[in-house]
């Protein structure tokens, strides 16, 4: 048990994390351009006309039965600061639930992410699974809770909080398992590990930041009936 709980903590903290950042591995290149779509990655669907800053393009990637999507508002491809808006779906249309500010990768953002990159992967991407070094706060997506999470006593001491609670973002991953699960379906130059985690006040490695009341907000919303999707990009990309 100690050697897997090791093997999960060097693998599954190794790329959003670090010295200066936050949890995953960044990742590994935007699956929603073209047909092909990676693991975690929706196909195409209806229209979300009624959110707001999405362009066609993105719109037609939103699964017709998702009725909750997280939508990352980056800045211009550098920019590692962003929002994070919550919108539900109801009574025929989108509504806008809760925004917070965000960070995203500390390189801004890409279409092509790789491990290292320090840029955060452009995509619409399944939500599927949680977890953290704190007890379950009330999820309603899958909840693993293991000191596993912990970050290196190493990493700056205002980032050992960042995996109190996290979500994962399905991207170059397998749905359906823990954030811990190190499996890269894409192949570990690819990245990884992107997850949404607690902020600590500066860009990351890959990974969403948002506040503790923001992250026990969307563990207490997001639920896997609702099929929830997380759409993540610049300014530039979101509008396509």
């Amino acid at each position: 048990m100690a050697l897997a709980t090791a093997t999960l903590l060097g693998v599954g903290l190794a790329g959003c994390g670090g010295p200066d950042g936050g949890p995953a591995r960044d990742g590994a290149g935007d699956r929603t351009a073209g047909p092909h779509h990676g693991p975690g990655t929706p196909g195409p669907s209806t229209d979300a006309r009624q959110i707001p800053d999405l362009g066609p393009r993105l719109r037609q990637r939103v699964p017709a039965r998702s009725t909750q999507v997280v939508v990352v508002h980056g800045g211009d491809a550098a920019s590692a600061s962003s929002t994070v808006t919550l919108y539900l779906r109801r009574d025929g249309g989108w509504h806008r639930a809760e925004s917070w500010p965000a960070h995203n990768g500390r390189r801004g953002w890409t279409r092509e992410h790789h491990e290292g990159d320090k840029k955060s992967p452009s995509g619409v991407f399944t939500l599927s699974d949680a977890g953290g070094v704190l007890p379950d706060p009330g999820a309603k997506l899958p909840y693993t809770s293991s000191p596993a999470f912990t970050p290196p006593a190493t990493w700056a001491p205002r980032t050992h909080h960042d995996f109190d609670h996290v979500i994962a973002i399905d991207y170059n991953r397998v749905p359906g398992t823990s954030p811990l699960d190190p499996t890269r379906p894409l192949g570990q130059g690819r990245g990884g590990g992107i997850w949404l985690h607690l902020d600590h006040g500066s860009g990351t490695s890959g990974c969403v930041s948002v506040s503790r009341a923001a992250m026990r907000e969307l563990l207490r919303t997001l639920d896997p009936a609702q099929h929830p999707v997380v759409v993540m990009g610049d300014r530039e990309f979101l509008a396509e």
